[in-house]
């Protein structure tokens, strides 16, 4: 009888828990819902904002996720001390796990310091063609910890944000317009001059490379089997791979109908007797 009295016991002892614990429960349950609605207004606030200006859209990305995060963390603790915790118990513990998960996430902590540094001094900008940590695409879109890239094969690569800021990049839309140095050797006993007033006509009859700067073309080497010609021709970043192709699949045409030999590698078999 004193252990089914013991047991009727904590059951009304629970009963009465979760009866006192009901209406701050539906508050933290209210809390959270309007709070994930605040996060999302927000957002879309932001979002609106940077349409009607004319910002960088790196700034739009980098913002959202800041926000989002920020605000997210605080609506945990606002949940959580609506459910009873105390203040003072929540900031030890948060404290506490801040320090273990910041020695866990050393390295995330350097992707978000150099996510603030890629925005602060803008070594690219989304739309941009970079070439970083071996890989070469478009930026696709800046994070807080990490920036995406569309590579030729429309492959998506990411990229830590804190290699990024220490590693080097090239990138390829800092100016409006780029220059080619293509290479084709000749036969040395072909006409260099011929060849090289080819060269030029090609450039001049391309609506995509630039009369100014000037198309040049030069004796870059004397190989072992031909004589290199360098041609430096410019173009606008929009243009510059038709312009590129274009100049290559000219050369060998034209090359071929003036009789300018293209020299490359040949094996030659003797049959031993």
């Amino acid at each position: 009888m004193d252990r089914f009295t013991d047991i009727q016991l904590h059951i009304d002892n629970a009963v009465d828990w979760a009866w006192n614990l009901l209406p701050d429960l539906i508050m933290a349950i209210i809390l959270l819902v309007v709070g994930l609605w605040v996060v999302r207004f927000l957002n879309k606030m932001v979002h609106k904002f940077f349409e009607r200006k004319d910002y960088d859209p790196t700034l739009e990305t980098f913002l959202q996720s800041f926000i989002g995060i920020t605000l997210k963390i605080i609506l945990f603790v606002l949940v959580v001390t609506q459910l009873g915790v105390k203040t003072s118990s929540l900031v030890a513990m948060l404290g506490a796990a801040g320090l273990a998960i910041g020695l866990a996430l050393q390295g995330s902590l350097a992707n978000f310091a150099g996510g603030v540094l890629i925005l602060l001094f803008k070594p690219f900008k989304i739309g941009d063609f970079i070439s970083a940590q071996g890989v070469d695409g478009t930026v696709k879109e800046i994070s807080i910890f990490n920036t995406k890239l569309n590579t030729f094969g429309n492959q998506v690569a990411i990229i830590p944000n804190g290699q990024l800021s220490n590693g080097n990049v090239i990138n390829y839309n800092a100016e409006p317009i780029r220059r080619d140095n293509y290479t084709v050797g000749i036969g040395y006993g072909s006409n260099i001059k011929e060849a090289k007033e080819i060269l030029l006509q090609i450039c001049e009859e391309n609506e995509h490379i630039l009369k100014d700067p000037m198309p040049e073309v030069y004796v870059g080497s004397l190989g072992d089997s031909s004589v290199n010609l360098s041609l430096r021709f410019w173009a606008r970043n929009e243009n510059f791979w038709p312009a590129k192709f274009y100049v290559h699949e000219e050369s060998k045409l034209r090359f071929d109908n003036a009789g300018i030999e293209i020299p490359f590698p040949q094996r030659v078999m003797h049959q031993m007797k």
